[in-house]
């Protein structure tokens, strides 16, 4: 690990509610990070960042209980977290999977009401609270036209927004957002963004991998940019988001200017221009 991306490990420790510390991780003997560790500063809005095949959706995947480390550890609020019943769990982190699949025949508001199912219990059945927590997520989302819809006859952006209504539901002080703007155009993509920017802002700790470094910028208070299994920067977007960094991991020739309405980088690509100047 650089020694960049080991004080960004550290920064905030004693203060995370979520941290990944040496993971091995991988799938049927292929290795995808051999010794990764991250601090999720408390209260964040933590984007990741890298190029395809980097470890971001599988980082995410340990982060949510879907994927169990080969080695090292998920530690949420210092336990382990695969010490955790699962409804306890998700309880506290919310997902949204980069793919999902609902049952065929499910209408939307059924859907996004399965997002209340850690609350219930033996004791503790449908309330008016679950009622609520549905209706927000739903009117949040702009789907709440689309309540009696089934799942398979929307879009695939509807589906996103349904799929977002599903993790607001769960009402976590953590949400984990895996590629959330997929599928969706840029009016969209921004409607979300802040959507989950607002809740960032009311409490919630959100950790989103993103592909488009302006978004990433933008929306992000904390930036963790991930190459070949291992985190090579941490930090606030100002000081991680570099054209140097950009060239190195991605291998794009660029310039990072201020973006004209908010201040934070923009990666403005070289692109041929760069090419004819050789």
């Amino acid at each position: 690990m650089s020694e960049q991306a080991g004080r960004g490990g550290q920064a905030g420790r004693g203060e995370a509610r979520l941290r990944a510390e040496h993971l091995r991780l991988g799938y049927e003997g292929r290795v995808v990070a051999e010794d990764l560790s991250l601090v999720v500063p408390d209260g964040s809005f933590t984007a990741v960042v890298g190029p395809n095949a980097c470890g971001k959706s599988t980082l995410l995947r340990a982060f949510s209980r879907l994927l169990r480390p080969q080695g090292g550890s998920v530690l949420l609020d210092g336990r382990v977290l695969a010490g955790y019943r699962p409804k306890e769990a998700a309880r506290r982190i919310g997902l949204l999977p980069q793919s999902a699949s609902a049952p065929e025949g499910i209408t939307v508001g059924d859907l996004v009401a399965r997002g209340r199912y850690p609350h219930q219990g033996l004791v503790r059945q449908w309330s008016a609270a679950d009622e609520v927590a549905v209706a927000d997520a739903m009117v949040a989302t702009g789907v709440d036209e689309l309540r009696d819809r089934l799942v398979e006859e929307l879009s695939g952006g509807q589906r996103q927004r349904v799929w977002v209504a599903v993790a607001l539901a769960q009402q976590t002080p953590l949400l984990l957002l895996d590629e959330p703007t997929t599928f969706l155009d840029i009016a969209h993509q921004v409607e979300l963004l802040d959507l989950f920017a607002d809740l960032h802002e009311a409490g919630t700790t959100v950790v989103a991998v993103l592909h488009d470094l302006g978004h990433a910028a933008r929306y992000a208070t904390h930036l963790v940019v991930v190459d070949a299994g291992d985190v090579v920067a941490a930090g606030p977007p100002a000081d991680v988001l570099t054209a140097e960094l950009v060239e190195r991991v991605y291998g794009l020739a660029c310039v990072v200017v201020p973006d004209p309405v908010t201040g934070t980088p923009l990666v403005v690509p070289r692109g041929r221009e760069e090419r004819r100047s050789r």
